[in-house]
């Protein structure tokens, strides 16, 4: 059985590839979904404060009106912008990375560290990880998601997975989603040899599983 899902990037592009990145990715690992992708206008560096979010909130519930015949909908995001609102709107499944990465974060004793591109980690992370959340800070010269798409950003996060990992974290959850435009979480795990949650893989898994529990 195949579902028909939109997913809403909080990141302003032209580029196709850009744009599809996270469908692609879903549709790679989860191929009864099928995705169709729109972003949300003028947000050209995304979402990575509290200012851009409630920028981008109003944009998210009009674009999603585009998608109200889907079988679901994905807010592409860490932050889970819209999420709650737009549950208040429509009786299918509306899934945010945030919240999908920390469903699978598992063990409570478990220690997870937090790698985004905010100060603060996300709320769906401070939320639902509590005390076992491991904030660092930053990855140098990171600000934006359109950092992670530089050689010196891209190095920054791994780096600061080294710090993570000497401080003793069992594991690490990416807090932004262009983590896995640009394959950050598979090359972290084989560096540290601890697990890496990928946000947008998260974000499908979740979407899959809350499907097919209502066929």
């Amino acid at each position: 059985m195949e579902f028909n899902v939109g997913i809403i990037r909080v990141l302003t592009t032209d580029n196709k590839e850009i744009l599809n990145a996270h469908g692609n990715i879903i549709e790679k690992y989860f191929p009864n979904l099928r995705i169709e992708s729109k972003c949300i206008p003028s947000q050209y560096e995304g979402i990575h404060g509290q200012e851009t979010k409630a920028i981008a909130i109003p944009k998210i519930i009009e674009l999603a009106k585009e998608f109200k015949n889907k079988d679901a909908i994905i807010v592409s995001c860490a932050d889970d912008p819209g999420v709650e609102e737009l549950k208040k709107i429509y009786d299918i499944p509306i899934i945010g990375a945030g919240t999908a990465v920390t469903m699978l974060c598992t063990g409570k004793d478990q220690k997870v560290g937090v790698l985004g591109i905010t100060k603060d980690i996300p709320e769906p992370y401070s939320k639902n990880l509590g005390p076992r959340a491991v904030n660092l800070g930053l990855p140098d010269k990171v600000s934006s998601t359109l950092d992670l798409m530089t050689e010196e950003g891209f190095e920054s996060c791994i780096k600061k997975g080294e710090e993570l990992k000497a401080e003793g974290v069992d594991s690490i959850a990416l807090a932004c989603t262009g983590c896995s435009t640009v394959g950050l979480a598979s090359k972290l795990e084989k560096h540290l040899g601890i697990p890496v949650l990928d946000p947008v893989i998260c974000e499908g898994l979740i979407t899959y599983y809350e499907l097919i529990r209502r066929v």
